[in-house]
């Protein structure tokens, strides 16, 4: 199918998550990330170690946790995996978590004690949703590994990781026609945010280098409210975009994920950007020098003469050629969103400003 296909939620909370998968996929990791996609969501997830194999990945789901401000349930006295599960749907009632998503034991290879151990937890706790999550660079094998997983203990949904690479997607159309079980999600960087819904239509279309403008928008939208978004098309209307704004918007795009990744959803730019490096620390660079100006600088450039730029440069650890070129893009910058806020629309009336989606 073209369309995403959700997580299916419980009727009566909370909608319990097992993950399952074997080691090296990412489990652990997307565990969390899922987490956190819920609770941007305005939902209140639970995760759960369940992994009592590994030592390390209580450990892991714990620092994770706390990184996302999401509480782990964990019990270090017991070696049974059911018992872990049980408590933590009780625990998630008691807590009213709406969401709980289990972190399973994997194995480097698909063996019987596993599979009677995930079935012996399915069978207590009766999950919505058993997704199954791949590594999409291990091709061939993952799609092996899924079907024996949903043979074995009958799976709802795929979660594919490391989709940021070259492995383009071509895993994913296997192991959906392998199972028969939706892809739902695909991770697409390490970061914990590094996570989306997936579009069999968009992964398609990002494949041909069409691009993915609306997950590129989404993103945007996560990243930016319409308060803030507002309040950058009334600047840009009354010309009163200053550095301080810029640096606004670059922290911005940063929380969007790795330009790359954002580049390649825009249509045209993808196939452009292929061999192309990009640095990040630019925008680490652009950054630092306006951090270093004063407020007074930063709302009037123009009184940057030679020695405030050698003291912006000083402090910001860069050079004055640097500090210029901060300056250039600026004022070009300023230049586009003129042009920008100048253009007509249909009918010969003026566009309002930008996109309120737009996050630069």
């Amino acid at each position: 199918g073209s369309k995403n296909e959700k997580i299916q939620l419980a009727p009566n909370p909370p909608t319990i998550i097992m993950m399952v998968g074997l080691h090296g996929s990412g489990k652990t990791t997307t565990s969390a990330k899922l987490a956190n996609l819920f609770k941007k969501q305005g939902r209140r997830p639970m995760l759960v170690a369940a992994d009592l194999q590994r030592p390390a990945a209580i450990d892991q789901l714990e620092t994770l946790g706390k990184q996302v401000e999401i509480p782990v349930y964990l019990n270090r006295e017991t070696k049974d995996p059911v018992r872990v599960a049980e408590g933590a749907v009780k625990q998630a009632i008691l807590d009213a978590r709406d969401i709980v998503i289990l972190d399973t034991a994997g194995r480097l290879h698909v063996d019987d004690t596993l599979m009677e151990e995930l079935s012996s937890i399915k069978t207590a706790i009766n999950p919505h949703e058993i997704l199954f999550v791949a590594d999409a660079m291990t091709g061939q094998d993952a799609v092996n590994i899924a079907k024996t997983f949903n043979e074995k203990i009958g799976i709802t949904g795929i979660i594919l990781t490391k989709m940021d690479g070259d492995a383009r997607g071509g895993a994913a159309l296997s192991i959906r026609s392998v199972t028969g079980k939706p892809i739902k999600f695909i991770g697409v960087g390490e970061k914990i945010e590094m996570i989306e819904p997936f579009h069999p239509d968009r992964v398609a279309s990002r494949i041909l280098g069409m691009g993915d403008v609306l997950t590129f928008i989404e993103k945007a939208q996560e990243s930016v409210s319409l308060e803030e978004a507002e309040k950058l098309q009334k600047k840009i209307l009354e010309e009163s975009f200053t550095l301080e704004d810029l640096k606004d918007q670059i922290k911005h795009i940063r929380s969007m994920g790795p330009l790359e990744n954002l580049l390649s959803m825009i249509p045209g730019i993808g196939k452009q950007i292929k061999n192309v490096q990009i640095d990040e620390k630019e925008f680490t660079k652009i950054e630092a020098i306006i951090n270093s100006m004063t407020p007074k600088e930063r709302r009037n450039p123009q009184i940057l003469n030679g020695s405030r730029k050698r003291r912006i440069a000083l402090g910001s650890g860069t050079t004055v050629t640097d500090v210029n070129k901060v300056l250039k893009q600026y004022k070009e910058m300023k230049r586009m969103l003129k042009m920008f806020k100048g253009k007509k629309g249909k009918g010969g009336k003026k566009t309002r400003g930008l996109p309120r989606f737009m996050p630069f």
